[in-house]
């Protein structure tokens, strides 16, 4: 029997370009995709999963309570490029019982858990 695993995850955001720029800024790699006819989106693959932001025109439509968990690689190096990208910070560096962790807002009003790659679970 195959184990269930997470394959997919998508957001919707007001301004993908913005949205990407982003989650870029601690190490997710996307590249534009458009299935089709479909509407131009960007995909990243993390460990397995795919990771999409499509666009929306509708406000209603980003959900604000979706909270993401990524673990990067340096987050020593992270939290002061992001605080000097102007990135909100929810909470600052702390120690967890998953790890040190912070978290931030994206530009679309999620929160964000970054973890230290050497402490997450």
């Amino acid at each position: 029997m195959t184990a269930l695993r997470l394959k997919l995850i998508v957001i919707r955001s007001m301004d993908v370009f913005r949205c990407a720029a982003f989650y870029r800024q601690f190490g997710i790699e996307f590249s534009e995709h458009r299935h089709g006819t479909g509407p131009l989106h960007f995909a990243a693959e993390l460990a397995g999963v795919v990771f999409e932001i499509y666009l929306t025109r509708k406000v209603e439509d980003v959900d604000r309570t979706t909270r993401l968990g990524f673990v990067i690689p340096d987050i020593h190096t992270s939290i002061p490029t992001l605080h000097s990208n102007g990135v909100e910070f929810v909470e600052e560096l702390e120690q967890t019982e998953w790890g040190q962790r912070v978290v931030v807002r994206d530009p679309d009003g999620r929160s964000v858990e970054l973890y230290a790659a050497e402490t997450s679970p």
